[in-house]
């Protein structure tokens, strides 16, 4: 089943956010964690959330950030404020991004342009949103296991999307919280999101593939749950295959990163959803995956 609306995955798990943005709060025994760090925009969303569904703030212990990219820790600055006793944890390599001034500025502008869009500003003016940093607390590695009450969070290294992504894992609830990490589900296809480094990616994808899973939930578009959530993994493992043979024999064949680019970035147009990305960001996703398999494909040595 598909759970792509603010509201239960399971009794442990609560989804908030929007659709196309979701964090996910973990019901421990006398304590929460907050998973995923959203884009911005949210933050009104979620306040409301935390009403309409009676969230006792104070449970909430812990923010764990799975990885850097402005869309995924856009609303962390903001509970941070409101929940000065949480805990924030992260990669070592997303506390180092975090606390690089371009980094931060990149994140303000990308946010800033956002908001804007949406016609929020002056709501964002009003809640404080803007993006100055984040103090990464608590630095974690694969195989770290975190309490959130009478549950264990198991930490995985699953690097690819980013250099910096961790997924999180729930023994108790079965459930993987991979982020971006695990690819981003567009109904029955899964969007590869490879940007960082295409081995490492597929590598990840079948290290979370051998944990025993009944939910899955991604940070875009919502919750796998039953027998969408046991073959999820599975699926994003075909289509990586099958998107990593799409772009090679496109750049075999036209031997130039721009030209194979603007192809891969038109036919993915062609059955992506309106609202899933806008053409320039699938480009530049299109082109870093690209610029990776360049570099792995044998030289020719001719003249």
């Amino acid at each position: 089943m598909i759970k792509d609306k603010p509201g239960k995955v399971t009794d442990r798990i609560l989804l908030l956010g929007t659709r196309e943005s979701c964090v996910y709060l973990l019901k421990g025994k006398g304590e929460y964690a907050l998973l995923g760090g959203g884009l911005v925009s949210i933050v009104p969303e979620v306040v409301e959330q935390l009403k309409d569904f009676a969230i006792e703030e104070r449970k909430i212990k812990r923010m764990v950030i799975l990885h850097s990219h402005f869309d995924h820790c856009g609303i962390v600055p903001f509970f941070k404020k409101r929940w000065p006793w949480v805990t924030i944890t992260a990669s070592s390599r997303t506390k180092e991004l975090l606390s690089r001034s371009e980094v931060v500025e990149r994140i303000e502008f990308l946010n800033q342009l956002l908001l804007a869009e949406q016609g929020r500003e002056k709501l964002a003016e009003e809640m404080g949103l803007e993006f100055t940093g984040i103090d990464v607390e608590e630095i974690v590695k694969e195989g770290d296991i975190l309490s959130c009450g009478d549950l264990s969070m198991e930490v995985i290294d699953v690097p690819g999307h980013s250099s910096c992504s961790i997924a999180v894992y729930v023994p108790l609830e079965k459930a993987m919280f991979a982020s971006d990490a695990g690819g981003i589900p567009l109904g029955n296809k899964v969007f590869t999101a490879a940007n960082s480094n295409f081995d490492k990616y597929q590598k990840s994808l079948e290290k979370m593939a051998g944990f025993e899973i009944d939910v899955y939930l991604a940070e875009h578009f919502g919750a796998r749950t039953g027998h969408e959530g046991r073959s999820y993994l599975k699926k994003s493992m075909e289509d990586a295959k099958t998107t990593r043979g799409i772009l090679e024999a496109s750049y075999a064949r036209t031997k130039d990163l721009k030209k194979s680019t603007e192809e891969i970035t038109d036919r993915v147009m062609e059955w992506v959803p309106k609202e899933f990305m806008p053409r320039d960001v699938i480009a530049l996703v299109a082109g870093q995956m690209l610029s990776y398999i360049e570099k792995q494909m044998p030289q020719s040595n001719e003249l």
